[in-house]
């Protein structure tokens, strides 16, 4: 795996350290706070958590020339993600006037809501911060040359990375008839992009990219694409020893407030039967877990069979938190909402 050999310099000693100003981004005659820089604030929003639910869907009127391509690099959301969200719409011509939605309403992953949390399989990058929830796109491995599940940390941001290419892959471009240099030096032709940050799984490496297009999708040796526009902003977020957790996590449920949603990830742009098969019993798996640990819920499950069915990473709504009343003389025993605790609950079919 390339990947994991790959030798990241960072040219003429710009390793950054805390958010400094660099090359000719930097205004020496004018006293600006590093904040107020615009291309050091992230391109997406920072929403607040509620409960395993943050962030909101949005609509977006298309314009002639508009592409999920070009819409997805715009405004930092990937490209399978769209199409996904949008079924019906012709990703490279939707149109004027069409109106499609912005996927930027997420149930968390299940797992420890700190410091940068990768899941593979809907292609995002959490991060964590006191504020909230920041969420970009990444590309990742492919089949082939998978990324690995870890738990690491960040080690060091790089600035105009050089990439020198191992033997391997050299080989590979020259059986294709392609020439492959012994290092490739910052700038457009760059596949590291414009930033990187170096992780302590050996090789690894989140990192720009100089093809857009791959951004949200499984096109990768291992390692995790951004958008420059997001990476160049990102390693002036992210401190040293960050910890970086790498899942693979398909089905996602939580609760917000009374009710509960579930997110349903299909691998690819197409809907394969065998796809549908594995999503239908990691989805029975999940489900069960999670009413075992939340007795107090009532599942739908024909609202569960619609998003399996979809499978398009929005949240959907399958069910809410009840408590059941003792029987008495006037109430018959009939299940109420409500969240308070200490009451008798139970699980209604």
């Amino acid at each position: 795996m390339w990947c994991k050999r790959l030798l990241v310099l960072a040219i003429l000693g710009l390793v950054l350290s805390g958010g400094a100003a660099y090359g000719a981004e930097q205004d020496t005659t004018r006293e600006i706070e590093p904040a107020a820089e615009p291309d050091r604030e992230p391109r997406v929003p920072t929403f607040a958590i509620n409960e395993d639910v943050a962030g909101r869907l949005t609509v977006l009127t298309t314009r002639y020339e508009d592409t999920f391509a070009a819409i997805g690099n715009d405004l930092s959301l990937g490209y399978l993600e769209l199409v996904k969200a949008n079924p019906g719409v012709d990703p490279w011509l939707p149109g004027e006037g069409t109106r499609i939605t912005l996927p930027r309403r997420y149930v968390l992953p299940d797992v420890e809501r700190k410091g940068i949390v990768i899941n593979l399989a809907e292609y995002r990058l959490y991060y964590f911060t006191d504020q909230g929830v920041q969420v970009y796109p990444v590309g990742v491995g492919t089949e082939d040359n998978p990324s690995p599940l870890t738990d690491a940390q960040v080690t060091m941001p790089l600035e105009s990375p050089a990439w020198y290419p191992p033997a391997s892959i050299r080989a590979e471009y020259a059986a294709s008839g392609d020439y492959l240099p012994r290092m490739i030096p910052p700038g457009p032709g760059n596949p590291l992009g414009t930033h990187a940050l170096m992780l302590s799984e050996k090789g690894y490496l989140i990192h720009g990219t100089n093809k857009q297009f791959g951004v949200g999708m499984q096109v990768s040796h291992g390692c995790f694409r951004m958008y420059n526009e997001d990476i160049s902003r990102f390693v002036y977020q992210v401190s040293k020893g960050t910890p970086v957790r790498v899942i693979k996590e398909p089905v996602k449920i939580g609760l917000s407030g009374n009710e509960v949603w579930l997110e349903v990830h299909r691998p690819h742009e197409e809907y394969r039967k065998q796809d549908r098969e594995q999503l239908w019993q990691q989805v029975s798996e999940t489900v069960a877990a999670f009413v075992q640990r939340r007795p107090e819920v009532e599942i739908k499950r024909r609202a569960i069979e619609l998003a399996v069915d979809q499978a398009d990473g929005l949240p959907t709504m399958v069910g809410e938190r009840v408590r059941r009343v003792a029987a008495d003389d006037s109430g018959g025993g009939q299940p109420t909402r409500d969240d308070e605790d200490g009451e008798r609950q139970q699980l209604w079919f």
